[in-house]
């Protein structure tokens, strides 16, 4: 069961956490290398599916916003998009039941490998998606299997594992659709606001959320996503492309950490730390 005196401080980390993730969202995506651990580790023996399910509300709410700021600067092809978010709500949904009948420990390896190719190869391209020179936004045939595959892919991803959703989001359509850093970067947060409703919309008919931590989290997530985009508008390609880079080492660090470090399977709650866990307002 929680301390009582010690929840305050708990949930005082989880909102830096989810400032912080928000932030990092907004621009490149990756958000869920900070908030998933924060979840984790602040609440070790709740069930996974508990945890994943909290953190796709409160990243919906931050996601969102981040999508409807771009869309207000940033002119994205609406037909492709659309496109997209039909495939990433069903790659989610998908995700989302597979990890409740499947580990997701067997996807760690894999992740880790792509995130090597993902850094390598923009590494080495110096000027991978600083132009945008090539981007053709009609929906022709090439750009609309693009962004179907690109959308069952990492939607299905997204809603099964999740760590570095928006930063495969980014690389793939910069690589195969051909968009820039920012443009990748605001169509990346509209296709992750689809595979975030389906995945909730899966995760919410299945488990309960820990709605008093989400209410918290949700508004400090929002806020960084705000401040994120903002700066991601403000600052330009070069900035997102610097950013992306930066989080995606990162991302390498922490999957390579946890692949050496002996992980304790989660166990279930208590009734009593449920019960209050659970509890969707504050009392």
């Amino acid at each position: 069961m929680l301390d009582a005196d010690l929840f305050p401080f708990t949930l005082l980390l989880l909102a830096f956490a989810a400032f912080f993730a928000g932030f990092v969202d907004a621009v490149v995506g990756g958000g869920g290398l900070i908030q998933i651990p924060a979840l984790f580790a602040a609440f070790p023996r709740v069930e996974h599916t508990v945890l994943l399910a909290t953190n796709k509300l409160i990243s919906f709410v931050g996601t969102t916003s981040a999508a409807v700021r771009y869309t207000r600067r940033v002119r994205l092809p609406r037909a492709l998009l659309a496109t997209g978010m039909a495939a990433a709500l069903v790659g989610s949904y998908l995700g989302a039941w597979t990890v409740r009948h499947v580990p997701a420990d067997f996807m760690r390896p894999l992740v880790l490998v792509l995130l090597i190719a993902v850094a390598a190869y923009s590494f080495v391209k110096k000027d991978f998606g600083t132009d945008g020179g090539g981007f053709d936004p009609r929906p022709t045939r090439r750009n609309l299997v693009a962004v179907i595959l690109i959308g069952l892919a990492v939607g299905w991803y997204d809603g099964f594992f999740g760590p570095g959703t928006g930063s495969f989001f980014i690389f793939l359509l910069v690589r195969f659709v051909r968009m820039d850093f920012l443009h990748a970067s605001a169509a990346a947060k509209v296709l992750n606001v689809a595979t975030n409703v389906s995945a909730l919309a899966y995760f919410v008919s299945t488990v309960e959320l820990l709605w008093k931590v989400a209410a918290v989290m949700a508004v400090c997530n929002l806020a960084g996503a705000l401040t994120g985009s903002g700066m991601a508008l403000r600052h330009g390609v070069r900035f997102v492309r610097k950013l992306f880079l930066f989080v995606v080492i990162v991302l390498i660090a922490k999957m390579s950490y946890d692949l050496v470090r002996d992980a304790e399977p989660a166990t279930a709650v208590s009734r009593e730390t449920s019960a209050h866990l659970l509890s969707p307002c504050f009392t």
